[in-house]
C-alpha cells in the first residue's frame, strides 16, 4: 500500500495535486485532501479516495528534458522566473511589507515582526490614534500573503471605514478587497442556489460589522466558512462588558475560530476592566487566560503591541508636527447670559428623587446640550416636554413651566447673540486665523457633539460666508455609510467645493479628514478625553503634511455656576494636552478607558460642585498614578526573549525586477499584437495593454473602482510616484473616481499572478528546459536547478529551497546558491545568445545523472531538515509544556470558582480539555515536518560536451 504524506505531489486524472491531509476510514482506504497544482485545477480543493482512483505519485527524476528554440532563451528564462517567484518564506523575515506604497517608520514594522515569530499570527495592534494601525495591519498581511497563507481575506469594521480601509489595502499594498454592504450579499445569494454560502463567492471581502450582526442567516453561513485572515477593525466595539454580551462580540468570538490568523486593531483596547481586555485576549488565543480577572504580561506576551507617539518620537522627527492649541473665549451676550441664569436658578422635580450614582441627572443631561448650541438645548427641551404633557397638567408639576421659561429664553438668543457663533464666524473671517476659503488645500473641520448643533452651525454659515450647500457639508452617524464615505473622499480632493466640514462625533472615528485639512475647531467640549483624542487624531495622524491648528471655543459666562463648570471643561482641554506630552495617553488622567465613563466622571464633578482645584487634583492624581493595563501592555509589546528567532528586513532577487518581468512576459507573450506594453516615458512604470483574458482577471480580483476604465493599465514600480498619485487621485474631477489612475506594481499585484500562470505554461507539466550556455560554462558542466520543500502536517512548507547541483565530466561536484548559478551562468544577461546548440545527443547526456540528481536534493535537503529539527524540536516542545501549564491553570481556575457546582465544573473541565487537546494538535500538526520532500528539476544549464 503506498504511504501517503502531506505535501507530497500526485497525479489524479491528469491533473497534478499536492496533498494536503490524509484521512484512513474503518477499511483502511485513504481519503486524501488536495489541493490543485496544475494550471486546470489550480488552487481548487478536492477529495479523492484511493480505492476508487488511480493515483500516480510524481517522480522527480522523471521529468522529461526539452530544449528551448526560443531567441535569447526568453520561454526558459520567463519559465524560470515564474516558478522562482513562488517560493515562500519559511523564516521570521520581513520579505515584502517594507516594499508598500508607504513612508514607512520602522516601528511599523513590529507587529510583523512580533507576528511571525509566533506559530500563530494573533495580535491586537493598539498604537495610539495616528500612528498608522491600518499600515501595520497591511504589512502583516501582505508578509503572510507572501507566505502563502492569505488567498481568503475577511475584513470587518465599522461601517463608515469600510471605503477608506479598503483603499489604503489596495493602494498601499495591491491587496484587492471586495466591499460587501447588505445589498451586495443580496446580489450575490440571487445568483446562487439557496444553500451556497455567498462568503465563499469572494476570497477577499471587507464587511460592516452591523451588516453581519443583523441577518441570523449569516451565523450559520460564518459558522461554515473559512479565511487564512481576519481582521477586525476598531476592537473595542467587539469585547465583552461586564456579563452582557453584546451581538458583536458574539459575532467576534464566532470569527476567532474561523481563521488561524486574526489581526485586531484599536486605538482605545480597554476600559480598565480586567475581564473585558481579557476577552480580547482570549479570541485571540483561548488558551492564554484562565483567570479573566487576573492575569500577567507573560500570559499575553506577543498578543498585542501598544505605542504612544512618546514612544516613537525617536523614529518619526518632522513626521508629526507640533500641533498649535488655541482657547477661544467667547463671552457670553446679555441673552445667552438670561438664559444662563435661568438655568442656574432651576430646581427640576424630576431630579429630586433621583439618588446619587443613578445616573446623571436631567438638568446635567440639560447642561451638556445647552453648552453645545441653543438649538441642541431646544431639542432636549422638546423631547422631556413631550413625555410630561402626556403624564401631567402644568399644575401638577413645576418640571413643565420652568422648562418653558428656559426654552422660551434660548428662542431669543438670534445667531446675534449666540457668541460662539459669531466668534466662529470672526475666526473664519480673521487675517490672524489666515484661512483662505480659495485655497483648495486649505479645509476646515469643525467638530459638534449634537446633531441639532452641527445643522445649526452648517446652515448659518452657508448664509453668513455666502456658501452654497456643496462647500459647506455636514456629516453624521445618521448617514449611510456610502454617504458618509462620499463626503470624506469629497473633502480630501481638490477639485471638491467643499471647505468646510460641520461633523458630528461620527466623524471621530477612524476617518482620515488630514490630506487637505489641518485647522480643526472643536465648537462645543466633549467632556470625555477619549473624544478630543479621536477627533483631534483626526488631522493630527501620520500623513500630515501642515503644523495642526486647533482651536476650542469655550464659554465665559459670569454667572458662578456656569462659569465653575466651564472651568472643569477648561481644565480637561489644557490637560489633555499636558498628559499627551508628558504620558502619552491623555485617557490615563480619568482612568476609566471608555467615552461613558470618562463623561459620568465630568458628570459627577459638576453635580457635586467641584472648584477647579479639586477637579485639577483628580486629573493630576491620574497622572500619577500606576496603570496596570499600559504596564501590562506595555511589557507583552516587548520582543521574544534573546537568543529565539528575530526578524531583519531581507530583500528577495530573482532574474528579473517586477517591472521587467512584466515587459518581457507580455512582449513575449503578445507578440502578434502590436505594443502591448510600453514603458512609460517620465517614471518607471508600464502600459498594458488588456487583453480580454487579462480583463478577465483582473475583474475578478480587483476591486471594480480600481478596474481601468479604458483599454490599458498604467503601472508603476516607484513608490514616491505611486504615493503621488494617490495623493492625485484626490484632485480628480467630480466626476471621476477617487482611485489612482496608476497602480503601484510590487510582488502582490494581480496582474504578476496572470503573468506566472502563462509563463507556467511554457513547458508541459513533466517537462524542464535546457539552455546550451557554450562560453559561460566548462566544457561538460551542468548545473540542475532544483527546488525542494518539506511541508508540516497542513502542508504548508516549512523548508522551501532553491539551489543548483554542479556536474562536471559526469560526476557530481557541488550545490550551489541560486545567486551563484544566476551570477555563473550570467542568467540576469537579456541577450544570452541561443546558438540551438541542444541536441538530443545532449539531452541525453543531461538525463543520464537525473537520478543522482533527485538523490543529491535529498542529501541538501536533509541538512536543512537536520538544521530545523535542531531549531525547532525545543520550540515544540516548550509550547506543548507550555499548553500543558496553561490546562492546569484553567482547571485550577474552575476548581477555585465552580467547587460547588460538580455539574458545571465538570462541563467545564471537559471543554477546556478539548480546546487544549485541539491546540495541542494544532501546534504539532504546525510545527512537525517529514522528511519526505517534494523534489523538482526545474531547468538545466549545460556547457559545451568535449
Amino acid at each position: 500500500m503506498v504511504d501517503f504524506a502531506p505535501g507530497m505531489r500526485v497525479i489524479i486524472r491528469d491533473e497534478e495535486w499536492m496533498v494536503k491531509k490524509i484521512e484512513t476510514n474503518n477499511l483502511e482506504n485513504k481519503a486524501l485532501h488536495c489541493v490543485g497544482i496544475s494550471p486546470l485545477v489550480k488552487d481548487k480543493d478536492a477529495i479523492f479516495l484511493s480505492d476508487l482512483e488511480y493515483i500516480k505519485i510524481v517522480d522527480p527524476a522523471k521529468i522529461k528534458l526539452v530544449s528551448d528554440s526560443s531567441p535569447f532563451y526568453k520561454k526558459s528564462l520567463l519559465y524560470l522566473e515564474s516558478q522562482w517567484r513562488g517560493q515562500i518564506p519559511t523564516d521570521t523575515n520581513l520579505h515584502i511589507g517594507h516594499q508598500a506604497a508607504m513612508d514607512l517608520m520602522p516601528y511599523q514594522l513590529d507587529p510583523a515582526r512580533l507576528s511571525l515569530q509566533r506559530p500563530r499570527q494573533r495580535i491586537l495592534i493598539a498604537d495610539t490614534v495616528g500612528l498608522g494601525k491600518t499600515l501595520e495591519a497591511g504589512i502583516l498581511m501582505s508578509e503572510l500573503i507572501a507566505r502563502g497563507k492569505g488567498k481568503r481575506i475577511l475584513v470587518v469594521t465599522v461601517k463608515s471605514m469600510m471605503t477608506q480601509f479598503q483603499k489604503e489595502m489596495w493602494n498601499r499594498f495591491t491587496i484587492p478587497l471586495v466591499r460587501l454592504d447588505s445589498k451586495k450579499i443580496q446580489d450575490i445569494r440571487a445568483k446562487l442556489p439557496a444553500n451556497y454560502n455567498p462568503f465563499f463567492y469572494y476570497d477577499k471581502t471587507i464587511v460592516s460589522i452591523d451588516t453581519l450582526k443583523r441577518d441570523v442567516e449569516y451565523r450559520t453561513h460564518l459558522e461554515n466558512a473559512y479565511w487564512d485572515i481576519i481582521v477586525i477593525d476598531e476592537a473595542q466595539n467587539v469585547a465583552e462588558r461586564g456579563d452582557h454580551q453584546a451581538q458583536r462580540s458574539r459575532l467576534a468570538k464566532l470569527l476567532a475560530d474561523r481563521s488561524d490568523t486574526m489581526i485586531m486593531l484599536s486605538a482605545t483596547p480597554h476600559d480598565g476592566r480586567a475581564k473585558s481586555f481579557a476577552s480580547l485576549m482570549n479570541m485571540l488565543d483561548p488558551t492564554a487566560i484562565a483567570d479573566p480577572e487576573n492575569y500577567t504580561p507573560d500570559d499575553i506576551k506577543g498578543l498585542c503591541i501598544r505605542r504612544f507617539k512618546n514612544d516613537v518620537r525617536d523614529q518619526v522627527e518632522g513626521s508629526f508636527l507640533e500641533r498649535k492649541i488655541t482657547l477661544e473665549q467667547c463671552h457670553v451676550s446679555a441673552q445667552e447670559e438670561y438664559a444662563f441664569d435661568i438655568f442656574a436658578q432651576m430646581r427640576l422635580e424630576m431630579d429630586l428623587g433621583k439618588s446619587r450614582g443613578v445616573g446623571q441627572l436631567f438638568k446635567t443631561s440639560l447642561e451638556k446640550s445647552l453648552f453645545s448650541s441653543p438649538a441642541a438645548c431646544i431639542k432636549s427641551i422638546d423631547a422631556r416636554l413631550k413625555k410630561l404633557y402626556k403624564k401631567y397638567s402644568t399644575d401638577e408639576i413645576k418640571d413643565i413651566r420652568v422648562l418653558e421659561e428656559l426654552k422660551n429664553a434660548l428662542q431669543r438668543i438670534t445667531p446675534e447673540d449666540f457668541t460662539r457663533y459669531q466668534k466662529l464666524l470672526s475666526l473664519l473671517r480673521s487675517k490672524d486665523y489666515g484661512w483662505n476659503p480659495d485655497d483648495t488645500g486649505d479645509r476646515v473641520v469643525i467638530f459638534t457633539e449634537r446633531i441639532e448643533t452641527m445643522k445649526y452651525v452648517a446652515a448659518h454659515l452657508r448664509r453668513d460666508l455666502h456658501m452654497d450647500a456643496d462647500m459647506v457639508r455636514e456629516l453624521s452617524g445618521g448617514m449611510s455609510d456610502t454617504q458618509i464615505q462620499e463626503i470624506v473622499e469629497d473633502f480630501g480632493r481638490t477639485e471638491s467645493s467643499i471647505r468646510i466640514l460641520v461633523a458630528s462625533d461620527v466623524a471621530s472615528e477612524g476617518l482620515n479628514l488630514h490630506y487637505l485639512c489641518h485647522r480643526l475647531i472643536h465648537f462645543d467640549i466633549p467632556w470625555s478625553l477619549m473624544v478630543f483624542q479621536q477627533r483631534n487624531g483626526r488631522i493630527d495622524r501620520y500623513g500630515q503634511q501642515r503644523r495642526p491648528d486647533i482651536r476650542y471655543m469655550l464659554i465665559e459666562s459670569d454667572n458662578p455656576k456656569i462659569k465653575g463648570d466651564m472651568r472643569i471643561l477648561t481644565i480637561l482641554v489644557t490637560k489633555e494636552e499636558q498628559a499627551l506630552k508628558n504620558i502619552g495617553d491623555p485617557s490615563l488622567l480619568l482612568g476609566k478607558f471608555t467615552i461613558e465613563g470618562e463623561e459620568l466622571v465630568v458628570v459627577d464633578a459638576i453635580e457635586n460642585g467641584a472648584d477647579e482645584d479639586t477637579f485639577a487634583e483628580v486629573l493630576d492624581s491620574g497622572e500619577e498614578e500606576f496603570d496596570p493595563f499600559e504596564a501590562l501592555m506595555a511589557a507583552a509589546s516587548q520582543p521574544e526573549d534573546a537568543g529565539k528567532r528575530t526578524s531583519e528586513v531581507v530583500t528577495d532577487e530573482t532574474l528579473y525586477s517586477d517591472k521587467e518581468y512584466l515587459y518581457q512576459a507580455i512582449t513575449y507573450l503578445n507578440q502578434d499584437q502590436e505594443r502591448p506594453v510600453e514603458r512609460l516615458a517620465t517614471v518607471s512604470g508600464l502600459d498594458i495593454r488588456l487583453t480580454p483574458d487579462m480583463r478577465r482577471r483582473l475583474t475578478a480580483l480587483v476591486p471594480e473602482e480600481a478596474m481601468p476604465q479604458g483599454e490599458t493599465l498604467r503601472i508603476s514600480d516607484d513608490k514616491a510616484f505611486g504615493m503621488e498619485q494617490m495623493r492625485n487621485s484626490m484632485q480628480k474631477n467630480m466626476d471621476e473616481a477617487a482611485w489612482p489612475a496608476v497602480q503601484y506594481l510590487w510582488k502582490l499585484h494581480p496582474i504578476l499572478s496572470w503573468v506566472d500562470d502563462k509563463a507556467e505554461l511554457f513547458f508541459k507539466r513533466n517537462e524542464a528546459p535546457v539552455m546550451g550556455l557554450p562560453g559561460r560554462l566548462a566544457e561538460d558542466e551542468i548545473i540542475y536547478i532544483v527546488t525542494g520543500s518539506m511541508p508540516n502536517l497542513k502542508s504548508t512548507p516549512l523548508i522551501d529551497e532553491w539551489f543548483g547541483l554542479q556536474y562536471q565530466d559526469e560526476g557530481f561536484k557541488r550545490v550551489m546558491s541560486m545567486e551563484e548559478v544566476v551570477q555563473r551562468a550570467d542568467l540576469r544577461n537579456p541577450k544570452i545568445p541561443n546558438t540551438n546548440c541542444i541536441g538530443e545527443a545532449d539531452l541525453a547526456r543531461a538525463a543520464l545523472p537525473l537520478e543522482d540528481v533527485v538523490t543529491q536534493a535529498k542529501a541538501y535537503l536533509d541538512i536543512h531538515y537536520q538544521k530545523y529539527q535542531a531549531e525547532m524540536t525545543p520550540l515544540l516542545d516548550e509550547e506543548v509544556d507550555k499548553l500543558a501549564e496553561l490546562q492546569d491553570r484553567h482547571h485550577e481556575y474552575y476548581q477555585l470558582t465552580l467547587f460547588e457546582q460538580e455539574r458545571k465544573l465538570q462541563e467545564k473541565q471537559r471543554s477546556v480539555d478539548e480546546l487544549f487537546d485541539a491546540f495541542v494538535n494544532w501546534v504539532q500538526d504546525t510545527l512537525t515536518i517529514q522528511n519526505n520532500p517534494y523534489i523538482r528539476i526545474v531547468a538545466v544549464l549545460m556547457g559545451e560536451a568535449r
